[in-house]
C-alpha cells in the first residue's frame, strides 16, 4: 500500500508531545498543575477505601505483575499498566476528582494515574511529572473538543473516555521518552483502544463509571506507551488518510482544534477543582445554599420549601439518585441540617434512610431550567428558600468555587487534600505528602514518594 503523507496536524501534535518533558511550564501553569496533581492524588487515596476502589484493588492484587508502580493507599507494587488501572478507578471512585467543563471530561482521573505510573517506572523527576501532567490535560481537552464534545456525547459516545485516554497516552508517552515518530505510533495505538458509550450514567454502584472515566483511560494510555517503548510499530498518522480516526468518529467537530494554541493556551488553567466531594451539578446549589445559611442564619427548622434550579442535564443526572454524593435532594437536605457538607457526609449511605433527612427531602423541588441549560458548560445553580415566617431567600451561583472562573487558593486545595489523605495515611505522612507536592520541582525521583503513599 502506498504510504500516506503525515499531515500537518499529526506533525504538530506529535512534535508537541515528544518535546514536552524538555519544555518549561510558565510559573502560573506549573503552580496550577500542582493543584490538580495533589487533588487527584488525594482522590486516589480517599477513593481506595470506597467500593469501586476496593474492587479495583482486589482485582489488581490477584493479577500480580512486575513491581514497577504503587497502587496508592496500599502496599501493592505491580506493573505500570495495572497500577494505572487501579489508581484510575480509585481516582473516580466517587465525585471528588477534577473536571474540564468545555470538553466534558474529568482529566485528572485518567491523566494523573498514567503519568504517575510511568514516572515511577522510569524514575522521572518531579519537574518531568508536572510537565507530563500539564501536557495530558492539553491533549485530553482538545481531543474531546475536536470531536464536537456536546454533539459527540448526544450521539451516544462518551467524552469522558475519549479525551482522557488520549491525555493519558500523551502524558505516559512523554515520560517514556518517545521521539516524534514513536509518538505518532503511540497515538495510533491509543486510537485503536479508545472507546466508550454514555450509558455509564445507568451504573448504579459507580464501579463501571470509575473504570470508564479513570481506570480504562489510564490503563489504555499506559499500554500504548509501553507498547511503543517495547519497539511496537504502527500507522504513522491515524488522524489523516484512508479510514482514519476522524473518519470513524468525526463529522461532529473540527480536527484542527486538537492542535490549536499548543504551548500558549494551557487547558489545565481551564479545569475545575471540586470544593465539595459531590457530582458536578450539585456544586453550584451547595455554594448558593451555604451562602444563604451563613448570611441569613438559616437552619433546617426555618425552612418550609426549597426550590433548586440547575441545567436540564444536571437535574436529570442528580434527581433522587440512590447514591448520596450524586443525589441533589439528599445533599441539599444534609447541608440544611448540618450547615456544611463534608466528605463523610457525602459518603454516608446509611443517612439516606434517616427520617430527618427524608422528611426534609420532601420539601425540596429540583427543576431542570432551560435558561441554565443554555449557559452550559457553566454549571450554575439557583436556590430559593421559602421560610416558615413568610420570607423568601434566593441565591444564584454563577461561578462555583474551584472553577476556572473562581479558582480555589493553594491554601484551600491544601486543606481539602489534607483532610482526604489524613484518615488513611495518618496526619504526619499526609502533611509531608502535601508539602512535598508543593515543592515537587525539587524531587529528582518520583519513586521517592512511595513511602508517603503506602498504607
Amino acid at each position: 500500500m502506498k504510504a500516506t503523507p503525515v499531515s500537518p496536524l499529526m506533525n504538530k501534535v506529535a512534535g508537541y508531545i515528544a518535546g514536552a518533558s524538555r519544555r518549561a511550564l510558565p510559573a502560573k501553569v506549573q503552580e496550577k498543575t500542582k493543584h490538580h496533581l495533589l487533588d487527584t492524588l488525594a482522590a486516589i487515596v480517599s477513593g481506595s477505601r470506597l467500593y469501586p476502589g476496593q474492587k479495583a484493588i482486589s482485582y489488581i492484587e490477584a493479577q500480580g505483575g512486575t513491581p514497577e508502580a504503587l497502587v496508592l493507599g496500599t502496599g501493592i507494587l505491580t506493573s505500570a499498566v495495572n497500577a494505572a488501572l487501579a489508581n484510575g478507578m480509585c481516582a473516580h471512585a466517587d465525585e471528588t476528582d477534577d473536571s474540564h467543563a468545555p470538553s466534558l471530561t474529568h482529566p485528572g482521573c485518567g491523566v494523573v494515574p498514567a503519568a504517575f505510573a510511568l514516572a515511577e517506572r522510569d524514575r522521572r523527576s518531579g519537574v518531568e511529572l508536572l510537565r507530563a501532567v500539564a501536557l495530558g490535560y492539553d491533549i485530553c481537552a482538545r481531543l474531546s473538543m475536536s470531536l464536537g464534545d456536546y454533539d459527540f456525547r448526544d450521539a451516544g459516545h462518551s467524552t469522558h473516555t475519549f479525551g482522557p485516554t488520549f491525555g493519558a497516552a500523551a502524558a505516559a508517552g512523554a515520560l517514556a521518552g518517545l521521539d516524534k515518530r514513536q509518538v505518532r505510533h503511540l497515538l495510533s495505538y491509543t486510537a485503536q483502544q479508545v472507546s466508550g458509550v454514555s450509558c455509564w450514567m445507568r451504573d448504579a454502584e459507580h464501579v463501571e463509571k470509575a473504570f470508564d472515566f479513570g481506570g480504562m483511560p489510564a490503563r489504555n494510555g499506559v499500554t500504548a506507551a509501553t507498547f511503543v517503548s517495547a519497539g511496537f510499530t504502527a500507522v504513522d498518522d491515524v488522524f489523516s488518510g484512508e479510514r482514519n480516526f476522524y473518519v470513524a468518529y468525526g463529522g461532529l467537530g473540527k480536527p484542527e482544534i486538537l492542535g490549536e494554541e499548543l504551548g500558549r493556551r494551557y487547558e489545565i488553567m481551564n479545569t475545575n477543582i471540586k470544593r465539595w466531594s459531590v457530582g458536578s451539578p450539585i456544586q453550584a446549589p451547595l455554594d448558593a445554599l451555604l451562602d444563604l445559611i451563613r448570611t441569613h442564619s438559616v437552619s433546617a427548622d426555618d425552612v418550609d420549601k426549597v426550590e433548586v434550579r440547575v441545567s436540564i442535564t444536571g437535574a436529570n443526572t442528580t434527581d433522587n439518585r440512590h447514591m448520596p454524593d450524586i443525589c441533589m435532594q439528599h445533599m441539599v437536605a444534609c447541608m440544611l441540617l448540618d450547615g456544611i457538607v463534608t466528605f463523610e457526609t457525602s459518603h454516608d449511605e446509611a443517612r439516606m434512610t434517616d427520617p430527618k433527612v427524608l422528611a426534609l427531602r420532601k420539601k425540596i423541588t429540583l427543576i431542570g431550567d432551560p435558561a441554565l441549560q443554555k449557559v452550559m458548560p457553566s454549571r450554575q445553580g439557583i436556590v430559593t428558600l421559602a421560610l416558615k415566617n413568610g420570607r423568601k431567600l434566593r441565591n444564584h451561583t454563577k461561578a462555583v468555587r474551584g472553577t476556572a472562573q473562581n479558582p480555589m487558593t493553594r491554601a484551600e486545595v491544601d486543606e481539602k487534600c489534607f483532610h482526604l489523605l489524613a484518615p488513611i495515611l495518618g496526619k504526619r505522612r499526609a502533611r509531608r505528602l502535601v508539602d512535598t507536592v508543593w515543592s515537587l520541582e525539587e524531587i529528582k525521583d518520583v519513586r521517592s514518594l512511595r513511602s508517603l503513599m503506602r498504607a
